[in-house]
């Protein structure tokens, strides 16, 4: 997703890695999402956990299935445009399971169990 956010941050603390992304609140996404109330979809966070799993793992990666997908909060980068993704990647054969947070300073914005193929 081009320029719609920037890693500000990412380390890896034994099994689970902290990215700080700044997400661009003037992104052409929120032109229709929603003018005036910015709101990141919901498939866009589930996105932002692939391209993760991708930087960790280095391979490139397809959805295979998702559980467990938990929209706890709504995502306005007007209010603050920093999200914390905490992601515990894990190996299995030729895929990858991913188990995620997003979060904000206001709290958790996204969970999600999800399975990644090596493509």
């Amino acid at each position: 997703m081009n320029d719609f956010y920037t890693v500000t941050k990412s380390v890896k603390d034994n099994d689970t890695t902290r990215t700080s992304l700044k997400v661009n609140a003037e992104h052409e996404l929120y032109n229709g999402h929603f003018p005036g109330r910015p709101v990141t979809p919901g498939v866009v966070l589930m996105q932002l956990f692939k391209e993760e799993a991708e930087r960790i793992s280095e391979k490139k990666l397809s959805l295979k299935r998702a559980s467990n997908v938990k929209f706890t909060a709504v995502f306005n980068p007007t209010d603050n445009d920093e999200l914390i993704l905490e992601s515990k990647l894990e190996k299995q054969g030729t895929y990858y399971e991913l188990k995620g947070i997003a979060k904000s300073e206001t709290g958790i914005i996204t969970k999600i169990n999800a399975l990644y193929e090596v493509i």
